[in-house]
Parts: structure tokens; sequence; C-alpha cells
């Protein structure tokens, strides 16, 4: 498929366009296809101001621009003949009222005048000789106070008014210190007055206005509602992602090539041992000190998967991040959104694959709605809500109620397990059940014995019994619980010596889980019997446990070494086919790992922030060999035949396997 050779000849058309548009021809009385469609896809218009100079517009433009350019002058010429002719006219008038002695002066004074007229029409000739007259200063016109208005008489009082009520060192009488006080209650009030009516202005200019527009066929008046302002760059955005990604496809060419069409001709050789060919890696400025808490795949779009950050230290709580990633552009995320607190858990529903369920360190849960532009979360718990009073470990999203309302469930370290239900555009609790610690009590005050409750650390729902789910706890205990009992628990499993880790029933046989745990053990269970079926010694801590999409008995498991392990229980029940060393650098820890649903990959998370995806080896993922004379065989029934049968082989007693 890699050495085939595909032509593809790029053209001019627009593949998007229909091809079946009819109109009726008069001219041959049939409807005939239509085979002139405008081919053109715009993706960003924008309308311009420019006018060309040759148009009609330009040239009517150009002739006003250059007549009010002329007028101007002539103008600002008459200005100062008409002054002068002013001043002369005072003249005579002076000259006419005195006598004698004054006569004498008055004509003297005549004859400075026209001495200095002469002077200024000389100074003019040579200026107009010489180049342009400056313009004239235009005196500014004094503006007069309105005696009516409080905020004119405020800025026009002599004395500055004091402006705190209590501050009275001016020697100012009490009389006219009241009096500023009261001008300044009113000023502040009409400045108040005048706020609110421009914030309803903005708010009115914000709303989408309801237009009139009349229509040419009916001459009806038709009101619609006009389009809320879209920025220019949001029109080109989606044009512009396109590029980004096709750009970055070209860069990393070389890891979608192998990730398509690689497989790995040495396992050949290998026998049972596989491989994971590393990919693409995803790292985010901004989340290079923050540890990865959780990694979920969305349902529907198989590129596409959230990653959470935080961190488990106590003593290094801070801001969290949303991160959702894409395999098409490995160099930035699609989405990404900030939090006050650490986020530790998240899950993408099944039905809608926009709505992600998130817990955070805080104990409050929130759901996040990818189709909105919004930075904040569309739904979040409060104190007043029911929000659980320690770190949220796990969320998962459950199938809707009678009532068709989404929900989902939480787990916490206050013991509580919470349904959440999205009623009304809010959040509704209801507690479900909660963990309580047998034999453990504490001795409160005036000798009281106090009831202490368990910590709850990871669950999972079974995938076919809607009722029916497991609780992993701190103290190493798995209850198996029923949404129908808040008082009682089904079973309880002795699991493990430390805190149960991750906890996840298997997406094919009914009866089996597996568990993991700070112990260094991953455990595989059948639900109806109290002792592991199979037990797996890692040597460290085991951080993250999942089943594979695509056969019953493969499952990946992480170690907090950076190492992660492959089992395939159907090649080897008692080693791992794979143990590969995933995190380079010193001091640095795997977190989660997660399968693709579709992809024969997985996705690894670390303590720097780190996302690594690797590609499982032809060996990790055999399928069943085809027998002579049939058919080979796939599906459900298959896995679920082929797991029954290595624990059909556990319980016998008598079995030497």
């Amino acid at each position: 498929e890699l050495k085939m050779e595909v032509i593809r000849t790029l053209t001019a058309n627009n593949p998007h366009i229909p091809q079946d548009i009819v109109r009726f021809s008069f001219k041959e009385r049939a409807y005939k296809l239509v085979d002139d469609m405008d081919q053109t896809a715009i993706h960003f218009t924008l309308n311009g101001y420019l006018v060309p100079k040759d148009s009609d517009e330009g040239r009517r433009q150009s002739i006003r621009s250059s007549t009010e350019a002329e007028e101007a002058p002539v103008e600002e010429e008459k200005a100062p003949e008409e002054a002068s002719a002013e001043a002369t006219e005072e003249t005579e008038t002076k000259d006419e009222e005195p006598t004698g002695d004054a006569e004498a002066a008055g004509e003297e004074k005549g004859a400075q005048t026209a001495e200095a007229a002469e002077e200024v029409e000389a100074a003019k000739t040579e200026e107009a000789e010489g180049g342009e007259e400056p313009p004239p200063q235009k005196v500014p016109e004094k503006k007069l106070a309105n005696q009516f208005n409080f905020i004119e008489r405020g800025s026009a009082t002599y004395h500055h008014p004091l402006r705190e009520k209590g501050y009275q060192t001016d020697p100012a009488p009490f009389e006219t210190f009241a009096d500023n006080v009261n001008q300044w209650y009113i000023y502040d009030a009409y400045m108040e007055e005048l706020e609110r009516i421009e914030k309803a202005k903005e708010k009115e200019k914000a709303k989408p206005g309801a237009v009139k527009k009349e229509d040419k066929k009916t001459g009806r008046k038709i009101s619609y509602v006009e389009p809320p302002h879209v920025d220019s760059l949001s029109r080109v955005a989606k044009a512009a992602k396109i590029a980004e990604r096709m750009v970055n496809l070209n860069t990393y060419d070389d890891i979608a090539q192998d990730f398509k069409y690689f497989e790995d001709a040495s396992d050949e050789f290998r026998g049972q041992e596989g491989t994971l060919l590393p990919l693409w890696k995803f790292q985010y400025e901004k989340t290079k000190k923050l540890a990865v808490t959780a990694i979920s795949w969305n349902p529907k779009y198989k590129d596409l998967f959230a990653v959470g950050y935080g961190s488990y230290d106590f003593m290094k709580q801070g801001q969290g991040m949303l991160l959702v990633y894409t395999l098409k552009n490995p160099s930035f995320p699609e989405y990404s959104f900030s939090s006050g607190s650490g986020v530790m858990c998240l899950d993408f529903h099944s039905d809608h694959p926009h709505l992600l369920a998130v817990g955070f360190y805080d104990g409050n849960v929130a759901i996040y709605n990818l189709k909105k532009p919004s930075s904040q979360p569309s739904y979040k718990s409060s104190a007043k809500s029911g929000k659980h009073t320690e770190p949220v470990w796990q969320v998962k999203w459950q199938k809707d109620d009678m009532d068709n309302n989404s929900n989902f469930f939480s787990v916490s370290s206050d013991g509580r397990i919470v349904s959440w239900t999205l009623v009304k555009n809010e959040l509704v609790h209801m507690d479900v059940i909660k963990l309580s610690a047998d034999g453990t009590t504490m001795q409160g005050p005036e000798g009281l014995q106090l009831q202490t409750f368990g910590s709850g650390t990871s669950f999972d729902f079974h995938k076919k019994i809607d009722y029916l789910f497991l609780v992993g706890t701190e103290e190493g205990k798995i209850y198996k619980c029923s949404k129908s009992y808040s008082n009682q628990f089904l079973d309880v499993f002795e699991a493990h010596h430390m805190a149960v880790d991750s906890i996840s029933w298997n997406p094919f046989h009914l009866k089996v889980f597996i568990s993991c745990s700070s112990d260094w053990t991953v455990k595989i269970w059948d639900h109806t019997i109290k002792t592991p079926m199979f037990v797996y010694d890692l040597g460290t801590a085991v951080g993250d446990v999942a089943w594979s999409p695509y056969s019953s008995t493969v499952f990946a498991a992480v170690t907090i070494d950076g190492q992660a392990h492959v089992f395939d229980l159907n090649i080897n029940k008692f080693e791992p086919l794979c143990t590969q060393l995933v995190v380079t650098r010193k001091k640095n820890k795997t977190t989660h790992i997660q399968f693709n649903p579709v992809y024969p990959i997985i996705a690894v998370g670390d303590e720097q922030g780190l996302i690594v995806c690797l590609k499982l080896s032809p060996n990790l993922r055999k399928m069943p060999k085809e027998k002579k004379g049939q058919e080979l065989q796939k599906g459900p029934e298959v896995e679920i035949a082929k797991l029954e049968k290595l624990l059909s082989l556990v319980r016998e007693p008598g079995s030497k396997e």
C-alpha cells in the first residue's frame, strides 16, 4: 500500500458544491442540469474603504477636495481686510470727537496709522511674492459657566472643595465645608447615573437587534435578528487551522508514515516478545511543571484525547490545566482551559462527545462544553451544591436517567460517592454511598466514639449491569456496591496492602476486573471469587493499568520507574511480553496509560507534563490463528471464550498449569 502510486490531479473545482441542481429551460420545455456552477470557495471577506482614483467616485472626491482647498485661503484673506476696515472706522469716529489740541494730536495719530497701513500693505506684497501667507491664529472662545449645573459650579469654585468626608484641615468655616461635601455628594450621584446609562447603552449594542427588511417579492416587511459582531480573525480561523495541520503533517511526515504503515519485522526473530515504537510527543509550555493526572480518548473522534494536569504532592498544590490534543497537530493543543485547582480526573460523555466531566483537587466537579468558546466551565459545583471536601480522584459518565438528564458519578477521599445530575442548567447532587472504615473508631471529646469514613481512590461501573460498580480505597480494599443500596456493600475484597490506584472491568468478560496498587502488584479478579485469579509483581509502585479494546487478554501497566509493561494472558500468563522504558529523564515517573479505542497505539503521561504515543508491535496484538477448514472467527464471543478458558484452568485445583 505504501509503494502504490496514487495519482491525484489538483483542480479548481469546489468538491462541496451540489452537482444535482436543475432548472426549467423554457427553450426545451424541460428541467436541465445546471453545468456552470460557481466554484469559488470564500474563506474570508472584509469590506474595504479605499476608492480607486480612476473611478467616478474617486474623481468626484478629488474635485471636491481641490475646491475646498481653494476656498480656504480666500476666506482667510477676507478676515484681515474686514478687521482693518473696522479699525479705520474706529479711528474716524475718534477723530471727530476731540477739538483744539486734541484735533492736532488726532491728525498726528492718523498720519501714524496711515504709515502703519502702508507698511502692512508692503509686507503683504512681499509675502505674496515670497511665499504663502501663514494662517491666522484662532483665538479660543471663553466658555461661560452654567450657573444651574452643579458640576460646573463645583469645578469653578475659587477654593478647591474638599473631597473626603472627615478631612477638615482647611481653615474655612464649617458651613463652607458642609456645602462642599454636599456638592460632592451631588456630583457623585450624577456621575453614577451617567455610568449606569453608558453601561445600559453598551449592553443594548452588544445584543443582536431585530431589523425590518422589505421583501421584494411580497412587499411585506420581514423582521429578522442580526447576528452578533464577529471578529475578522475568527472568520478565517477554520481555514488557518486546516493550513496549520497541513504544515504539521509535512513536518511530522516520518512519524505519520510509521504510524500508518510501519510494522516491526524483527518480531519474527523475538519469539513471543514485542516492542513499543515511540511516535508523537505532546508537551505544552505552561504544563512543564505539572504532572499528567488523567488521560481520556474521545469516543467519537478517535484522534482526539484530553489530558488533565495537576500535582499529586500535597505541598505543591497550585493551578491546573485541561488540554485537548489531536494526533493531527502535535505542536499545539486544540483546546486549553486553566483552573485555580489541579485537575485530577476527567471523562468524555459517550453520547455527547463535546461534554467533558472534570474533578479537581479542591473537591469541586465541573462540566466543560467544547462547543462553547468560553474558557470557564459551563457548570461547576460549589460549597452550597454539595462539593467534596477532599480531592476528587475519578469521575465517570453514566446513562441518562428517566427524564433524559445527563449524569455522572464522582469518588473522593472524603468517602462519598456522589451522583451529579444536570437539571435545568444546574448540577444537582445526591450521595449514593458513604464508605465506612470497618473497625476503626476515633476517640472524640468526652469519651465519644467517632466513626471514620473510608477514602475512595478509584471506581468503575459494570459494562452491562448498570447498578453494579466497584470502589477502590486508600486502605487497599475493594468494595462491590450497588446504586440501590446506600448503607451496605454487596461484597468486600481484601485486595491490596496499599492504596488501590486504578480499577477497571474487562470490556469483554462480564465477571473479570483488574486492579493495581502502590504495593507493586497488578491483580486480576473474578467478582464472584474473593481471591485473585492472577497476581503480577512488577517490582515497584504501579501508577495505572488499562485493558486493551481489541483483546480480552491484553492489558498494559506503567510503574513509577518510567517503564511500561504489556501483557497477553493468551500467550504468556506469567511474564509481560514487553517491558520498555518510556521516560528518559531521571527522577521522572510515569503516571497514566490509555489505549486508543481504534488504532494500535497507547498514550503514556509522566510527572513532567509530557505525553508520549507509542505503537504496539505485531507480537503485542496477535489475533487467534486460523484453523484448517475453518474461517477465522472474530468478535466479543471469541474474546470471552478465550479468557474463560484461561480462568477455568486457574479455577481447577488439579490443573498443573
